[in-house]
């Protein structure tokens, strides 16, 4: 690509020096037939001066045809052949004039042929460099005429004069060759740097649009945080109110903590939906490509989605295909999940789709809605975050505008194509593009049957006191035993405490990412498995979103919740955790 512009540089470098080679060739014609009008025919001259005017007209139009035209590249090398053969022409011409110009018995029309043609020799180095073969043929043309009539001729004049062509012409060249390697080198060098500044700028760009994106997706995240805080903080000043006044009557306490429960999910679906495209941005999301089974994948969204369309009145169709396509099952179900999610979300009436066409080999699995559409000009924006068109109110049962930026970012890491068709009015196709498996029949995955209750001894770092106070209390009624403390070295002196009072197991480590001093989760592990003596298996508890964070907490193969998590997830971390332990001990 990058020889074909070189190519391309040099033979316009050619053209456009062209026409400095047409002004010197009128001029110094000019002089010719003037110095020349006693020593040849005045038929002969303007037959010659006809011919080379001819060809000079001949090459401007040419050259302006050749800068008025969009080039192919594999058109370029026959331009710059047909200048190379309009340069053999014109240097003939001159070698004519150099034959019945080489007369020594007339010493001013002789010295003046001698000095026009060595002067246009010259110049072919700087005119014709850019492509040698048209230089080479322009010499050639120009001095084998002259060096023939000097050997015919013979005498010291003619000899001395062969010679000194002999070495014009080789040096000529030689300068040539240096000449057209400096030229590459030249247009190679502007071409990096025009390709250079021009990732330069896209750079530019890409990092300012990055930068826009970053500070609406925080304003809008920082919106959208406060909002069930604020809610939470008024629910809270309410029930203050309602106990200060006596006992809360039944009816009010469950509304209340209705709403609350409701509040506390809007912002969990926040928090989880920042935590899936952090985690997506930072790299740490694994592909674990397998067969899937559509008819299965199928079967459990319809009946996810079942009481949602029958709540809302939906015809809800699901097309049955035995396909099979190679991806991550998981994610492949959050990304239809999600945009069945937006499809339910929107559309009022009528129903909804789920079916998949066959695209050569890949399958292309779509999702066909009767909502409102999206305008054209709006559909790039909805993959982006907390877009939501239809919900300038911001109804938060109507989502927070993750789901697609969701979407969009999955798809990507699983190299599935996303296609949107959408008509104003009347309603929307979203589908994704699978590769089609072979057809071959896949076990489900055995599940692992975990304990419902399990007692293990629980070493816990928490720098916060209030959430250190609430998980001893929560473990402890789980049944659990617990060595707690704000940091590694209060757990270990509380351990050490419980050791020498009796016998004091460690069964697991639960810590919080950020703890005080600067010090992490992955320290106080370390720190606390060294004080034990051994490899204890760990969770690590962390709210942190930043991309960097997590990629460095899931680099530590220890077990990961982001918060807020419930009680029912911290059981079922600390039952993950000591049955894979226990595991990697028996192996």
């Amino acid at each position: 690509m990058q020889e074909d512009k070189i190519r391309e540089a040099l033979v316009e470098l050619l053209y456009r020096n062209s026409y400095g080679v047409v002004a010197s060739n009128v001029l110094i014609s000019l002089a010719a037939a003037y110095v020349l009008r006693s020593t040849v025919p005045p038929s002969w001259l303007a037959g010659w001066l006809g011919a080379l005017y001819l060809l000079t007209a001949i090459r401007v139009l040419a050259a302006r045809r050749f800068f008025s035209r969009n080039r192919e590249p594999a058109s370029v090398l026959r331009w710059a052949w047909l200048a190379a053969a309009f340069s053999c022409v014109s240097g003939l011409l001159w070698g004519m004039l150099g034959w019945v110009g080489f007369v020594p018995e007339q010493p001013v029309a002789f010295l003046f042929t001698i000095v026009a043609l060595t002067g246009l020799v010259c110049g072919t180095v700087p005119s014709l460099s850019a492509f040698p073969p048209a230089l080479v043929g322009s010499i050639i043309a120009t001095v084998l005429p002259v060096m023939v009539r000097a050997f015919i001729n013979g005498g010291d004049t003619s000899g001395a004069y062969l010679a000194l062509l002999t070495g014009l012409v080789t040096i000529n060249l030689y300068y040539c060759r240096t000449t057209h390697r400096m030229l590459r080198e030249t247009i190679r060098l502007r071409l990096e740097n025009v390709e250079l500044v021009g990732h330069l700028q896209e750079e530019r760009d890409r990092a300012q649009a990055a930068d826009r994106a970053k500070t609406r997706f925080l304003a809008a995240a920082s919106h959208d945080l406060r909002q069930p805080i604020h809610a939470l903080s008024l629910l809270i000043a309410t029930l203050a109110a309602l106990g200060q006044r006596g006992a809360v009557q039944s009816g009010d306490a469950r509304g209340l903590a209705g709403k609350a429960k409701s509040i506390v999910g809007n912002l969990s679906a926040l928090l989880n939906g920042l935590l899936d495209i952090s985690r997506l941005d930072a790299g740490v999301v694994t592909v674990a490509r397998e067969t899937v089974n559509l008819s299965q994948l199928f079967d459990q969204l319809g009946n996810e989605f079942a009481s949602v369309a029958k709540e809302r009145g939906l015809d809800w169709r699901i097309v049955e295909s035995r396909l099979q396509v190679n991806s991550d099952p998981m994610m492949l179900k959050r990304v239809l999940g999600n945009l069945l999610s937006n499809a339910f979300r929107y559309t009022l009436s009528g129903g909804l789709l789920l079916g998949c066409r066959r695209r050569g080999a890949s399958v292309e699995i779509q999702v066909w809605d009767t909502g409102p559409g999206i305008p054209a000009d709006q559909q790039a924006m909805i993959f982006e975050e907390f877009v939501q068109l239809q919900n300038s109110a911001r109804d938060r049962t109507q989502g927070l505008g993750l789901g697609l930026a969701i979407v969009r970012r999955t798809a990507l890491l699983l190299e599935h194509p996303l296609k949107l068709v959408s008509v104003t009015g009347r309603g929307s196709m979203f589908s994704v593009t699978v590769p089609q498996a072979n057809a071959v029949e896949t076990l489900p995955p055995a599940n692992r049957a975990s304990p419902a209750a399990i007692a293990v001894n629980i070493m816990v770092v928490e720098d916060e006191r209030d959430v250190l106070d609430v998980m001893v209390q929560l473990l402890t009624l789980q049944g659990h035993r617990v060595y707690a403390g704000r940091s590694a070295a209060e757990v270990q002196q509380v351990h050490a405490a419980a050791v020498a009072a009796g016998d004091a197991p460690v069964d697991l480590i639960i810590a919080d990412y950020r703890l005080g001093d600067g010090a992490t989760a992955l320290d106080a592990i370390e720190a606390l498995c060294a004080h034990v003596g051994r490899s204890v298996p760990a969770v690590i508890v962390t709210g942190d979103t930043s991309p960097s964070r997590i990629k460095e907490a899931t680099a530590s193969g220890h077990r990961i919740l982001h918060k807020p998590i419930s009680g029912e997830e911290l059981h079922e971390a600390i039952v993950a955790a000591c049955v894979d332990g226990k595991e990697s001990v028996d192996s």
